[in-house]
């Protein structure tokens, strides 16, 4: 069990041996980012920029040009909302190799309250064009994502998480853009899961013999891969930690109504609801994305 904002943080010191061509940026959260371990072990690789979101983008964007690839690290709330103008301006407009990664994204967060927990970072994101947005399960998709944002020549964003996760992929994973990470596959139920709700889904998935679909990736979206599982089944539930609107409930509800299909769609996410100050596994019951209501959802669909 690791956060992935420490399986994040421990990673880059790992890779930093490997390729010396990223810098790291910082608006004054490092501790919360954990990416004080790259600060300490590579200073002249990073860059602290203060509490200044807007400039720090811009600075990214500026370092892009020159052949470094910039990997800026704040919380979700102010990398969506903050510095958003530069994102879109500087950074996707004109397609320049910065990499965003959020430490901390929905209700998840917990005590720090409704200020900083991101639950429209996703939606934001997915609708600015040229960004890549991904949300990996655990400490292995993580390195995967990583891997792949590094070499990928292009704006991505993508979340970490502030509270321990199981691996729940094996060794041998591999992470392939805009596809369905298909973890079981089953009968009649679809689970479509990102970030911390994989976890969570896993075990309702193996008692009720569901399929469980990880979903990595929010954009691009490989549509053909998705709309094959949605033909197997009556049921699609999605869960993730973010509003209800525009992040993967939505995902999944555009590509039931592109390839015309009949599946019922059931979204379990924040209801389109600002987040509480509270421990996250209460928070996550309290907006029903906890196991218990993960498999609330199903056993009603099965009609227990």
């Amino acid at each position: 069990m690791i956060p992935l904002r420490d399986a994040f943080g421990k990673y880059l010191l790992e890779i930093a041996e490997k390729r010396d061509d990223f810098f790291v940026l910082d608006a004054d959260v490092a501790g919360g980012t954990c990416t004080h371990w790259f600060r300490d072990t590579h200073p002249e690789r990073f860059v602290e920029c203060g509490i200044a979101e807007q400039n720090m983008f811009g600075v990214a964007a500026g370092l892009s040009t020159v052949g470094i690839v910039p990997v800026v690290t704040t919380y979700g709330v102010f990398a969506s909302m903050r510095a958003i103008e530069q994102a879109r301006n500087a950074i996707a407009y004109p397609r320049f190799n910065v990499k965003i990664v959020a430490s901390h994204p929905g209700i998840d967060v917990g005590p720090d309250g409704a200020t900083h927990q991101a639950v429209e970072d996703l939606a934001i994101y997915r609708s600015i064009p040229n960004f890549v947005v991904l949300s990996p399960a655990d400490e292995i998709e993580l390195k995967r994502c990583v891997d792949f944002m590094l070499d990928y020549d292009g704006p991505v964003y993508m979340r970490t998480g502030r509270s321990p996760v199981p691996n729940v992929h094996s060794a041998g994973y591999s992470f392939v853009l805009g596809a369905p990470d298909v973890m079981r596959r089953g009968k009649r139920i679809a689970l479509f899961t990102t970030g911390i709700t994989t976890h969570r889904a896993l075990p309702t998935a193996e008692k009720y013999d569901t399929w469980l679909v990880n979903v990595p990736t929010l954009k691009p979206v490989n549509g053909n891969e998705f709309a094959e599982i949605l033909r197997q089944v009556e049921v699609a539930i999605t869960v993730e930690d973010h509003n209800v609107f525009n992040g993967l409930g939505s995902m999944i509800a555009d590509v039931i109504a592109e390839y015309g299909m009949g599946v019922k769609l059931i979204k379990l996410g924040i209801n389109d609801l600002f987040g509480k100050s509270g421990d996250p596994l209460e928070l996550a019951e309290l907006y029903g994305i906890d196991p218990n209501s993960i498999e609330k959802a199903v056993r009603e669909c099965v009609g227990e």
